[in-house]
């Protein structure tokens, strides 16, 4: 065969976006994420701890992946230290290899950190631990199918393609829902956490 194979597509969903269209996209809402002002990311950033510390409580939360805020995402290490005090084991991601899914390593707030190849934050003692029940994902923006657009590495749909699949929480701030339709490799996230309420 000279063509390329083709994986085949559900005919009722929409056409993937160019990645340049997607490309550009990111931009936006990254620029739109970054223009936020202190003050607004701060009591944003507030309501969506308490969102946070409530759907554990809810549902029983015993151990939860976390991220380390980098380029405006959201800040949720206050509720990060509660759920620490509350007896929830924590765990942060960590990149061993290109290509590959996420590892992750246990953390308690507060203990020294360093940073990786790619620049994010993660302890300096690397305890590695299966990947957790729960996971909290940063989004650069969502749509209304809660598909997350992320930064285009497709370390966390990696992450979530192995069953049994962890509850997926996304985080944004609300004013990042965007239009765009999936890719064949995109999972919906069980919900996507913003300062005004669970999507």
């Amino acid at each position: 065969m000279n063509s390329k194979p083709r994986i085949p597509r559900d005919p009722g969903a929409p056409p993937a976006p160019p990645t340049k269209e997607k490309e550009q996209l990111r931009l936006r809402l990254l620029a739109a994420r970054g223009a936020l002002d202190a003050a607004t990311r701060a009591l944003w950033d507030g309501a969506m701890c308490a969102r946070l510390l409530a759907w554990c409580a809810d549902g029983g939360v015993a151990e939860l992946g976390v991220y380390w805020p980098l380029r405006g995402e959201p800040d949720l290490r206050p509720a990060y230290a509660a759920l620490h005090a509350r007896g929830v084991r924590l765990a942060l991601p960590v990149v061993l290899e290109k290509a590959a899914p996420l590892a992750f390593a246990s953390w308690t707030p507060g203990e020294a950190m360093v940073r990786d190849g790619m620049g994010v934050a993660v302890p300096a003692a690397r305890r590695l631990t299966a990947r957790p029940a729960a996971l909290l994902l940063p989004c650069v923006g969502y749509n209304g199918a809660r598909l997350r657009l992320g930064y285009g590495g497709g370390y966390y749909d990696r992450t979530l393609a192995p069953a049994p699949r962890p509850a997926s929480i996304g985080v944004a701030y609300s004013c990042l829902a965007a239009e765009f339709a999936g890719a064949g490799h995109d999972i919906a996230l069980d919900a996507i956490l913003t300062e005004s309420g669970m999507v």
